[in-house]
């Protein structure tokens, strides 16, 4: 009789217990923090080329990966970022790539030679790591963005393409290019949209890539367009 009103009495108290305890999926989270997913995708724009070199058709460029928000105001309108992400960049100019014995060599294709495809091909890992400002709320997704960062790009795999009317040249893993690339970029704009532009702080290739005695010192700039999902 006793366990019979035991078991009455414990299972007419769980309603009220689950009512106690229903979470209000409607509440404010003043703790929200803006981890995002990023797409970019920008023109590549190559600096410090040598005087016959020349890009030529569109050089584009492609990024996506994950950023995650630490706030470090109350507000949380400020805040670092740290993220993985990866990156295509594809430059297409007149920097001919010659392997002979092993070894590369570097010229300014032939102006008399068509050439249909001219190109080389980066693919990284990226680490970026920013520090932000927007003026968001807790209850708005909505806002204004200025976000300046480091990014830090191991390059895992390259290609050299170049097809013309005399031949077609293919080569990958170039010895001669920096696996390490690191630079400086800024993000700004309203909700998804924003303006991208990354600037490169050292060399694509090492210094022993020559091109008429000199070394190859172009590093690249980059501009375009960042999208932010969340």
């Amino acid at each position: 009789m006793r366990i019979g009103l035991f078991i009455i009495i414990f299972f007419s108290s769980i309603p009220t217990f689950a009512q106690e305890k229903e979470i209000n999926f409607d509440a404010i989270d003043s703790l929200y923090r803006e981890d995002q997913f990023y797409l970019n995708i920008t023109y590549n724009a190559l600096q410090r080329r040598p005087s016959e070199i020349a890009q030529n058709k569109l050089s584009p460029g492609f990024a996506g990966g994950f950023l995650r928000d630490m706030p470090i105001n109350k507000s949380r309108t400020v805040s670092i970022a740290a993220g993985l992400g990866y990156s295509l960049a594809i430059y297409s100019q007149n920097l001919g790539i010659s392997n002979v014995d092993g070894t590369n060599t570097y010229q300014a294709l032939d102006p008399n030679v068509y050439y249909s495809k001219n190109k080389i091909s980066f693919h990284y890992i990226d680490l970026p790591i920013e520090f932000r400002w927007r003026n968001s709320t807790p209850d708005s997704h909505i806002f204004w963005r200025v976000y300046s960062g480091f990014k830090l790009s191991y390059l895992f795999y390259d290609e050299y393409k170049s097809v013309s009317s005399n031949a077609t040249v293919t080569q990958s893993h170039n010895k001669d290019l920096n696996p390490l690339q690191y630079g400086v970029y800024l993000t700004f704009g309203w909700n998804t949209w924003n303006f991208y532009f990354y600037y490169g702080l050292n060399p694509l290739f090492k210094s022993s890539a020559k091109m008429d005695g000199e070394s190859i010192n172009m590093n690249t700039t980059n501009f375009g367009l960042m999208f932010y999902i969340l």
